[in-house]
């Protein structure tokens, strides 16, 4: 009889309570392995999670060490900040690309006259000499919008008066013609080292500037400084051709007009085509300026 067979027929003529009894066995062993293999499964995975630990320091299961968690990148030249010991990624430094940042915060904050940002920049570092795309430095952008406010806390914080954008334009020059007829930040200037000898991109001073625009208070007090009355621009004109010339006769660059000529411009000094301050006036009918410049002797 075939082994298969003989089994069979034991299983049938073995009492019913045998059977059962086998029947429990071999659960019961078959219990016993699962239960052996799941146990050693989650001895493996635990160990894959957790890692094996040395001294304190975190390594895979390859025995390398574990990255650990990447600071922000924000420099240009790809450096990571720096982070302190806590693990939490606290910045307790600056990247170059930080700084830029904080760099530009101030500029466009000086430019719109934000005194507390501006201060609260200054005091996370940001750094009054920098410069935009435009070459501009805070105090140039501040002095732009006429933020008196600013330029000081800038001044103060030791920001240039001279130092020019990409125009040729410095807080000082600006405070000359580019804020009306109001000499606080030119005052500013002044006493924290302008330059009244620096030029513009046409060569022109700050006193052209402001006779240019017919700036009565800023060519009195520019005249109570050394600058250079006569000096000649690349358009060939002084301080006083340039009130007659761009002034268009009216009473703030008549009076400018006085003024240049009682503050000792020489008011026979021609043009580069050799034409006079006199002559101009004549020319453009304005009377008064007329009057003036011959009393002064002009020819």
């Amino acid at each position: 009889m075939p082994p298969a067979q003989a089994a069979w027929r034991r299983a049938m003529t073995e009492p019913q309570g045998v059977r059962t009894l086998r029947s429990r066995g071999r659960e019961k062993l078959r219990r016993s392995l699962v239960s052996l293999f799941l146990g050693l499964l989650v001895a493996t995975l635990a160990f894959v999670s957790c890692g094996v630990r040395s001294d304190g320091d975190e390594r895979s299961i390859t025995g390398g060490p574990l990255e650990e968690s990447s600071p922000a990148v924000g420099a240009e030249d790809g450096n990571a900040s720096e982070t302190s010991g806590t693990g939490t990624g606290a910045m307790t430094g600056s990247t170059s690309a930080g700084d830029a940042e904080v760099d530009d915060a101030l500029i466009s904050a000086a430019g719109v006259g934000d005194v507390k940002k501006v201060e609260g920049l200054l005091g996370e570092g940001a750094s009054v000499g920098a410069r935009d795309v435009s070459g501009r430095t805070a105090l140039v952008a501040a002095a732009y919008g006429n933020h008196h406010g600013v330029a000081e806390v800038l001044v103060g914080a030791g920001a240039d008066v001279n130092a020019k954008d990409d125009t040729e334009q410095s807080a000082y020059l600006i405070s000359t013609s580019e804020v009306g007829d109001d000499p606080r930040l030119l005052e500013l200037t002044l006493q924290n080292g302008a330059d009244v000898g620096s030029l513009d991109s046409y060569d022109g001073t700050g006193l052209i500037r402001a006779a240019d625009r017919g700036h009565v208070r800023i060519v009195e007090r520019l005249l109570e400084t050394r600058t250079d009355v006569d000096h000649v621009n690349n358009l060939g004109w002084t301080a006083l051709l340039e009130a007659i010339i761009l002034g268009e006769g009216d009473a703030r660059h008549t009076e400018v007009v006085r003024l240049l000529v009682e503050g000792g411009a020489d008011p026979s000094l021609p043009d580069g085509e050799g034409v006079t301050p006199l002559e101009h006036a004549r020319a453009n009918g304005y009377d008064e300026m007329v009057e003036i410049l011959e009393r002064s002797g002009a020819r």
